[in-house]
């Protein structure tokens, strides 16, 4: 069975408002075959990031570049991904206060070294977060994990 694995920094309950809802997008109906595994940030493993056959990110963008947590995430499981993982599917999320365009350029020079390829344009959230930004995670988690699903 594929998986996909969400990784997150989620500090804020706005930011966990965004997360369930990926999440409920990669869970909705019609959406088979496809395992979905959730890791914070914060801890990352490398053999679940081996395993994984696509993958969405979530971020805030903090001081204009993505969450220290995610980036020390991407510092842990780059050099041991490298030739693993080439060419696995990715999405992301980023919510900003102000602008996210740091932390989504950030995310792209990374995933590029890592030679993934975006499944989805990412997701850039600017503002207090409305139904409308809820909307649309639910859309990126649907639409990745619908992308693994077995044929």
């Amino acid at each position: 069975m594929p998986s996909l694995l969400v990784v997150h920094h989620s500090p804020t309950a706005g930011l966990v408002r965004l997360l369930d809802a990926v999440l409920d997008g990669t869970r909705t109906d019609g959406i088979e075959g496809v395992e979905v595994l959730i890791q914070d940030a914060l801890t990352p493993d490398v053999d679940s990031v081996a395993s994984a056959d696509g993958y969405l990110l979530g971020t805030p963008a903090n001081l204009g570049y993505m969450s220290g947590a995610l980036k020390h995430w991407f510092d842990v499981i780059y050099n041991p991904s490298l030739t693993v993982t080439a060419h696995r599917p990715y999405g992301c999320w980023v919510h900003g206060e102000s602008d996210t365009t740091g932390a989504v350029s950030a995310i792209g020079k990374v995933t590029t070294g890592l030679e993934w390829r975006l499944a989805r344009p990412p997701l850039s959230l600017v503002g207090a977060i409305d139904d409308t930004m809820i909307a649309s995670a639910w859309e990126l988690g649907a639409s990745v994990a619908a992308g693994l699903m077995p044929a």
